[in-house]
């Protein structure tokens, strides 16, 4: 046996095998395989100062695809974090259809360090049918589809029946400040009747088979919000305790949080997920979930599904206390002692009525205050004609599979279109199995095939809202 001659054989075939595949890859799939490795290249995580650099490749490749430079818009802001950037394109159509439609992701990724990942982050790897890399799954895979596709649609001469808009945000996984930068003072450039967004919804396949089971649009977000719950005290000497001490009247805030619910909400696209989604289930929560739909708030149906903690999220609001400092000397009685408590408030509650909330239940020996701004927003409306041009493409990558409308319980760009009037939906192209979701984690990844259906996917999407359906 030839050990060497064998081993170099199965290594030129792992090299050969992908560049087959791209072999019989279309020259539209090919150019997106290339934006997305220098995407992933580009190391737009906090701290690396990079995004500029990232508008300004993406801007020249809009360039270079026939997209005149007045139509191209390279924001450059500078917020609470690195010096960042959004970057707004626009493609002209008729007008015929109506006002605009805005298509969103964002730039940055989370931050990814070398020593801790089996690959390197900041190189596009294809190996064992995935994409490796830090934002190869959230989300250049969404900055580099909307890319791709535009300029596709660009080299067949389609001509949308309104403006299509891409915008893309510098900060979506920190501060979230360019998205309300550019609603507050560039609004002219976004302005549009809804959005999409890639960086929400998307399909789901089974761990086990891989076959597509359903595909989410998201309609809603939540609100995230961090409140402060703050005890204080004059404090003194540690051999002289008193009763009053902050860091246990804190300790006492804290377990009144813990005990208490929010109450139990709903809209539109909850009672529609329920009812979907409990076609997919077995068992009492199924059941519940059927029950909840036929009876918004049934208490019995609560009282299964709230024991889930992904089913709890979508029933209410919930806060939890995520972090504490208190004290200043290990002699000395505590003169303050604070928590952070994160909420995740649900779609159309004001963020001081959940303040109020929070200082009713912890009582006078502990203040509550936000820590810093928040947005709230209602959840988008079920649009038909949304709903249904998804079901089209992605029944174009997924025969048959069902669409379920969603309520995230985390937040994006979104949150802060769909306060400003623009009805946001997460429709991401991508299926993945649940057990291949790396976002923010390490050895971020992406089924090879996934990443090349989107691009079908998006495709059909944008020609069917914006022109003659295919």
């Amino acid at each position: 046996m030839n050990l060497p001659r064998i081993v170099a054989a199965a290594c030129l075939f792992a090299v050969v095998a992908p560049l087959a595949n791209a072999q019989t890859r279309s020259a539209h799939d090919a150019k997106a395989r290339e934006i997305y490795a220098k995407s992933i290249a580009i190391p737009t995580s906090l701290g690396n100062a990079k995004m500029m650099e990232f508008a300004e490749y993406l801007a020249g490749e809009f360039r270079a695809g026939g997209f005149p430079a007045e139509d191209i818009h390279i924001l450059p802001f500078k917020g609470e974090g690195d010096a960042t950037a959004s970057l707004v394109v626009r493609y002209r159509g008729s007008g015929k259809g109506g006002k605009p439609i805005l298509l969103m992701a964002h730039m940055d990724v989370v931050t990814a360090k070398r020593e801790d990942w089996e690959r390197d982050p900041f190189t596009l790897i294809e190996e064992n049918g995935f994409f490796y890399g830090r934002g190869t799954y959230d989300v250049k895979q969404g900055t580099t589809a909307l890319t791709a596709t535009f300029l596709r649609l660009k080299a067949e001469k389609f001509v949308p029946t309104r403006d299509l808009i891409i915008y893309f945000s510098g900060d979506e996984e920190t501060a979230m400040e360019t998205v309300r930068d550019v609603v507050q003072n560039h609004r002219e450039l976004i302005d549009a009747e809804y959005a999409l967004n890639s960086d929400g919804g998307g399909g789901t396949l089974d761990d086990a088979t891989g076959k597509a089971l359903y595909f989410t649009l998201q309609a809603a977000e939540k609100t995230y919000a961090d409140y402060y719950l703050t005890a204080r005290n004059p404090g003194g000497h540690s051999s002289l305790p008193r009763d009053d001490n902050a860091i246990y009247e804190l300790a006492d805030a804290l377990t009144k949080l813990r005990a208490y619910k929010f109450p139990v909400q709903w809209n539109d696209t909850t009672v529609a997920s329920f009812a979907q989604a409990s076609t997919t289930k077995t068992g009492p929560v199924s059941v519940a979930m059927k029950a909840f739909a036929a009876k918004p708030g049934d208490p019995a149906a609560v009282a299964v599904l709230e024991k889930d903690v992904n089913f709890n999220s979508q029933m209410r609001t919930t806060c939890v206390a995520t972090m504490l400092t208190g004290g200043h000397a290990e002699n000395a009685l505590p003169q303050s002692a604070r928590a952070n408590v994160n909420c995740r408030i649900f779609p159309g509650v004001r963020i001081e009525d959940v303040q109020r909330t929070l200082q009713e239940i912890v009582g006078k020996n502990a203040d509550v205050s936000l820590v810093r701004p928040s947005i709230s927003s209602d959840a988008s409306p079920l649009r038909q004609d949304v709903m249904q041009a998804v079901t089209r493409a992605i029944h174009k990558i997924q025969p048959g599979v069902p669409i379920v409308p969603s309520q995230a319980s985390g937040a994006t760009d979104g949150l802060v279109f769909r306060a400003a009037g623009i009805p946001t939906y997460g429709v991401d192209g991508n299926f993945v199995r649940p057990k291949d979701e790396f976002a923010h984690g390490l050895n971020e990844r992406l089924p090879v095939q996934s990443f090349y259906d989107s691009l079908t996917y998006w495709h059909a999407l944008l020609t069917d809202l914006a022109g003659k359906r295919r």
